[in-house]
């Protein structure tokens, strides 16, 4: 059960009462009586309004590299757990990745070493950027949208994984039902990925080259069930306060 902050537990007794409470309200010694946070943790039949269960959890992760011979990757991800129906999430799962030619030899970076091994050992949220070169762009960014009005956005299938190569060059978007990965990667010149598994999640660039532009983005979309289509708030507060008369010294005098 849900704990109700002694504000909106006395927000939701006076739309309980009667007419008539609310002139006894005025006199001394009457009136609504607020329960401290000590005794509500103790109370049975504790009550929230519903609508705030999580209807959608989207996870979006786009990575782009332009490198400094012309030549540009580009991947994307997005995964998506509909809670609508109750019970285990139904998952989907959309990969999209692109590379074009390049339009000159990449540069030789015989000398320059990169090493982000470590971060598969970091719990959480970790972004990282390692750059060996010089005129490099590079930055990752993280967005959270958290929406109320249960509109859940269109969803693909469970897509198989998704590669494209060109070359020395390569983009791949993964999911096996338990993480998921985006990575594009020119051997040799580094690599930019993206990640999220159990308990972590990722942003990593690795620049060995010169005059590179690189991009990680990650959005986080929370969409929460509406309101629309339940009961009437002042219908379920009534019935939350009628069964949880006195107990824990709710009531009115």
């Amino acid at each position: 059960m849900n704990y109700v902050p002694p504000a909106v537990l006395a927000m939701a007794m006076a739309l309980a009462l009667p007419a008539h409470a609310e002139d006894a309200a005025t006199s001394p010694g009457n009136g609504l009586h607020e329960i401290p946070d000590e005794e509500l943790g103790q109370m049975r039949g504790r009550y929230t309004v519903g609508g705030n269960e999580v209807a959608w959890f989207g996870v979006t992760m786009i990575s782009t590299w332009q490198a400094a011979n012309g030549q540009s990757l580009q991947g994307a991800l997005q995964i998506g757990m509909d809670f609508r129906n109750g019970g285990a999430p139904k998952v989907s799962f959309t990969p999209s990745v692109t590379v074009t030619a390049a339009n000159a030899p990449l540069p030789d970076v015989s000398g320059r070493s990169i090493n982000g091994a470590g971060l598969d050992n970091v719990a959480g949220l970790s972004q990282s950027v390692q750059i060996a070169g010089d005129g490099n762009r590079a930055s990752n960014v993280l967005q959270l949208n958290v929406r109320n009005d249960g509109v859940v956005p269109s969803q693909g299938g469970v897509a198989g994984n998704s590669s494209a190569q060109q070359g020395a060059a390569s983009a791949v978007a993964s999911f096996d039902g338990s993480s998921a990965r985006l990575q594009l990667q020119v051997q040799g010149q580094g690599a930019v990925q993206q990640w999220l598994r159990n308990g972590a999640m990722g942003q990593s660039i690795q620049l060995l080259g010169d005059g590179q532009v690189a991009q990680n983005l990650v959005q986080i979309d929370l969409v929460k069930q509406s309101l629309v289509g339940n009961l009437p708030l002042s219908q379920n507060v009534a019935q939350a306060i009628t069964l949880n008369r006195g107990i824990g010294g709710i009531g009115w005098q």
